[in-house]
């Protein structure tokens, strides 16, 4: 049986395909307020306006190609069974061969009511010849389309099912993400004790300090090299 492994990622783990990060200097929310875009105050508000904002990183995704951490990990699936968790709402894990993703905050090509977002029924994925959603443009059940993305004070529907991957680890990997924003940081508490953890971001990234983390510090594509060469010598 090949042994299980979870992989956390961030923005980081995109960054090097060129698709804008939110949190990072220059970031996204730098140039545009959270509370205007993120955040069901601000759709109330403005709806055409946070759909424009949407629409723009749809376009931006669409010309964004999966880099070569995406890639390594898709290749992990040859000798273990991986899931991706990720904080992510851009599809490069997917596109890179990555089969088995929990998408925590949304899904930046789907659309879905904006009277009851996770209502499977009115959820549709969008493609290049309809990238955008149109002002006035309705979902099945008459309400306004909206991204399928989780906003601030939104419920994070996925975590129960990422909690319970987490807890069939036999090796945990974060990539590319500040480990700050909640609940999707608790999730490496779920992690069975003693398995091996490893962290791989340029930056200095807390993590619970009764937990041993073996940290690279380096980005996404070569702290994934490293760490494949790592994992080649280990039984």
């Amino acid at each position: 049986m090949k042994k299980k492994i979870v992989v956390l990622t961030g923005a980081g783990v995109s960054a090097e395909s060129g698709f804008a990060t939110f949190r990072d200097s220059g970031g996204l929310w730098e140039r545009y307020p959270v509370e205007k875009v993120a955040t069901p105050e601000g759709w109330y508000e403005n709806p055409e306006f946070v759909n424009e904002f949407y629409n723009g990183l749809r376009h931006q995704l669409v010309n964004a190609q999966p880099n070569e951490a995406h890639y390594l990990l898709a290749e992990l699936e040859k000798d273990y069974d991986v899931t991706i968790v990720t904080q992510n709402v851009d599809n490069l894990h997917e596109r890179a061969g990555s089969t088995d993703i929990i998408y925590l905050h949304g899904e930046l090509m789907k659309a879905c009511s904006s009277n009851n977002p996770d209502d499977s029924r009115y959820i549709r994925t969008l493609d290049t010849g309809h990238l955008d959603i149109l002002p006035g443009e309705k979902a099945g059940d008459g309400s306004l389309l909206r991204s399928y993305i989780v906003w601030f004070s939104e419920p994070v529907p996925n975590i129960e099912a990422a909690a319970n991957v987490c807890q069939q680890a036999d090796i945990f990997i974060i990539i590319g993400t500040s480990m700050q924003v909640y609940p999707a940081a608790g999730l490496i508490r779920y992690c069975p004790e003693g398995i091996p953890i490893y962290l791989i971001d340029p930056k200095e990234v807390k993590t619970p300090s009764y937990l041993h983390v073996n940290v690279i510090k380096d980005v996404a594509s070569k702290g994934m090299r490293t760490l494949m060469e790592i994992l080649k010598e280990k039984p």
